[in-house]
């Protein structure tokens, strides 16, 4: 078996566990999850985990991919899709191709941007995870949220 089936077993057998499970009790099922999915790409990718009332997942969705470095994030675009599903919380998430899972000044204030977007419609925003090929840095963990 390749190893790019192997990561994809991994996936499917993580993704189920995910949307099963509630994502602040099982936030490590998450860390693993993301990591699995984005800490390998060699371009930044943003993506969202949409969350019910319970906290439990509706979608995880990849919403913007960029370059190397960076990627543009539009926070009309984040507000539109947690309103298509109806999502309480989101969880955010991105991954630094670079190996460092340090947030940077403009995650910071990218965080700050959609915390303040998404609050016009009563969606929270639990944590953004930035995601390496080996570790995932939370937000909420740091006290930065």
């Amino acid at each position: 078996m390749s190893r790019a089936a192997i990561v994809e077993q991994a996936l499917q057998l993580l993704a189920a566990e995910v949307r099963e499970a509630d994502a602040l009790s099982s936030p490590a099922v998450v860390k693993d999850y993301l990591r699995l999915k984005l800490g390998g790409r060699p371009h930044e990718v943003f993506a969202v985990v949409f969350l019910d009332t319970q906290n439990r997942v509706i979608a995880i969705e990849e919403l913007f991919r960029g370059t190397l470095s960076q990627t543009s994030v539009y926070p009309r675009e984040v507000v539109k899709e947690a309103l298509a599903r109806n999502a309480a919380a989101v969880i955010l998430a991105h991954n630094h191709p670079s190996g460092s899972a340090e947030p940077s000044r403009a995650d910071e204030h990218l965080t700050s941007t959609l915390r303040q977007a998404l609050a016009l419609v009563d969606v929270r925003v639990l944590d953004h995870m930035v995601v390496t090929r080996t570790s995932v840095t939370s937000f909420a963990e740091r006290g930065l949220l």
